[in-house]
């Protein structure tokens, strides 16, 4: 068993180990990576983001191919199935873990396969790998990510029976399916399987879609889900979930029971800290597996940092990203680190949405004098030139000194419209105003366009 020193462990290869591990190279440190795949990019290249992103795309050319007018004149609607749609996606992946090894192999980390175990607070022994070494580091960053949350109750080997993660090795078409858990990992995949024509059943346990967005945007994810054949059962809980050779049975606590060709489970991820050794350093997750941290992502001891998934919220890649390179500014001192809590919300179901900042619920508890701009998709000369009439763009702003309180987005494209009004929001003193919008000049005819738009119609409700 051979000893190595490092000065930064980091623990994982996803976005945000990747993130920590860049930065603390490029600080100059001698940095190792543990990643208990044979490849690097964790959950989010491999089972998360990257494929689940790349599907989506590739079922929405197919519903744009088979609704759009022009494409009729040439041939009938075509039918393709999932394992085919998913053999397109793995192209990006490949394309994604090449991308990054060279990533550090140019910076000159060092890789090594396995799962990490605690010894004590600065050794980590690989285990399970190709070899039993041990990693000494003067500061360990976990950034193991999460998986699915999968209950007791519920067979999962069952052939069936999917998770968020398994998902992805489904090797046929359902004509019907269950989904459970109407979140953000749920109503993706239900936009995607009823792209491809499935009969989706998505189960919500709790009474809104995506609560946390705006009310009207939540409601019209809703329309728009049930307008592609999803049918949204809310207020339901599972009381029993039971493969058998045809399919599943569901049975609900209200006496409800619904049968499907397979169901797939997307309530919830818990962190993966279960076999890190973290008895061995004194360290304890919560009831979900994730660390508690401080404002510097430092664990309750001193040299070990926790980033990404693994601390919880918010879970999201770009936000991962960010928190590891802010961990690795931490260790380094060099004036660079930024706690990161004002992250912008990607939803990639079909149409996608995007939010930013404060919701009017917030606002109107908090009794913020605010104004409401809004822009409709139907009516921007870009958005009737691609076809892409569905959506809208809301910005919220301060009646008095025109201060951008939050903006919301739905419909194509939204992920990247956000980002220009984030930017304005992020300005300091009187540069954050609703009437930059007014006073620029924006290409024409471009989705952006929507800001001036939203913009002028704020303005014109305030008196």
């Amino acid at each position: 068993m051979a000893e190595y020193h490092y000065d930064v462990v980091v623990i994982g290869s996803g976005p945000a180990g990747e993130g920590a591990a860049l930065s603390a190279a490029k600080g100059h440190k001698r940095v190792a990576v543990i990643e208990d795949k044979g490849v690097v990019g964790g959950n989010c290249t491999h089972v998360g983001t990257i494929p689940s992103k790349a599907l989506r795309h590739a079922v929405k050319q197919i519903i744009t191919f088979n609704t759009n007018t022009m494409f009729r004149d040439i041939g009938e609607p075509r039918w393709f199935s999932f394992p085919r749609v998913l053999k397109n996606a793995e192209k990006v992946i490949n394309k994604q873990v090449k991308l990054r090894t060279q990533f550090y192999a140019r910076n000159k980390i060092d890789l090594y396969n396995g799962n990490a175990y605690f010894l004590d607070s600065k050794r980590v022994e690989i285990r399970g790998g190709n070899s039993t070494d041990v990693l000494h580091g003067e500061n360990i960053i976990i950034a193991s990510g999460s998986s699915p949350y999968k209950p007791s109750n519920v067979d999962f080997t069952h052939d069936r029976i999917y998770c968020s993660d398994s998902v992805l090795q489904l090797s046929h078409t359902p004509r019907t399916m269950v989904i459970y858990g109407a979140g953000v990992i749920g109503s993706e995949y239900a936009s995607i399987f009823s792209g491809l024509g499935v009969k989706v059943d998505l189960i919500n346990p709790g009474d809104k879609l995506l609560s946390f967005l705006d009310d009207e945007i939540s409601d019209a994810l809703s329309y728009h889900l049930r307008n592609n054949g999803v049918l949204v059962r809310h207020n339901e809980t599972y009381e029993t979930v039971v493969g058998t050779e045809s399919g599943v049975e569901v049975t609900f606590e209200s006496g409800k029971r619904i049968r499907a060709d397979a169901f797939l489970w997307c309530n919830g991820r818990s962190g993966n800290t279960l076999n890190l050794g973290l008895d061995n350093i004194g360290l304890e997750a919560n009831s979900r597996g994730q660390l508690p941290i401080d404002d510097h992502y430092r664990t309750s001891v001193e040299n070990v940092y926790a980033v990404g998934d693994v601390i919880g919220w918010p879970a999201l890649a770009s936000a991962a990203y960010d928190q590891g390179r802010s961990a690795s500014s931490a260790v380094l001192d060099n004036g660079y680190f930024r706690y990161i809590n004002d992250v912008p919300t990607g939803i990639y179901t079909i149409p996608e949405i995007s939010s930013v900042g404060k919701n009017e619920k917030e606002l109107t508890a908090e009794k913020v004098p605010y104004e409401v701009g809004q822009a409709f998709f139907k009516d921007l000369a870009r958005a009737q030139i691609t076809g892409e009439a569905v959506g809208m763009l809301k910005i919220l702003f301060h009646r008095e000194s025109k201060k951008i309180l939050g903006i919301h987005c739905f419909g194509d494209q939204a992920a990247e419209i956000i980002h220009i009004g984030q930017a304005i929001m992020n300005q300091q003193g009187d540069a954050n105003t609703l009437e930059y919008f007014v006073n620029t000049t924006f290409n024409y005819p471009t989705m952006a366009e929507a800001y001036r738009v939203a913009a002028l119609n704020g303005l014109n409700r305030v008196f």
